[in-house]
């Protein structure tokens, strides 16, 4: 049997998104219900995006769909959490690129949820395979780590 990699800490980061859970985000068991996690995966990756500049999913021509997601989870959040989710680049691609998500609740130290989010960017008008653009590769570098 292999071991399990260590959990990433907030350090392993470069990027940090407030999330505020909401009252419908929790299910039966009351808890944060695992779906939840991949819109936070996908709100905290494109509001980076939106906020570098580089993001105009209403009139771009080019867009990123996700291909690939995957999530590991830890420890349960509930409402009315304040989660901070924590996005790094681990690999930047001609025409795709893959980013490391982090789930903290605010103030806390151990991860909830981690995983990993595959954009590969298009053109809206064909769903074609398009190089990134260098305004996004600008922003996906500034937060990569090797």
């Amino acid at each position: 049997m292999s071991e399990r990699a260590p959990d990433p800490s907030r350090a392993d980061y470069r990027h940090f998104q407030m999330i505020h859970t909401r009252w419908m985000d929790n299910d039966v068991y009351g808890h944060v219900n695992n779906v939840q996690y991949y819109s936070y995966f996908d709100t905290a990756v494109n509001q980076y995006l939106i906020e570098a500049g580089c993001l105009d999913f209403r009139d771009g021509t080019v867009v990123g769909l996700v291909v690939e997601t995957g999530c590991s989870y830890r420890r349960s959040l509930a409402f009315p959490d304040v989660v901070e989710v924590g996005v790094r680049v681990a690999r930047i691609g001609s025409s795709s690129v893959t980013y490391e998500v982090g789930v903290f609740k605010r103030g806390d130290e151990a991860v909830c949820a981690f995983g990993r989010f595959v954009h590969v960017y298009v053109e809206r008008s064909t769903n074609r395979p398009v190089p990134i653009p260098e305004p996004a590769r600008r922003a996906m570098e500034a937060i990569q780590v090797t």
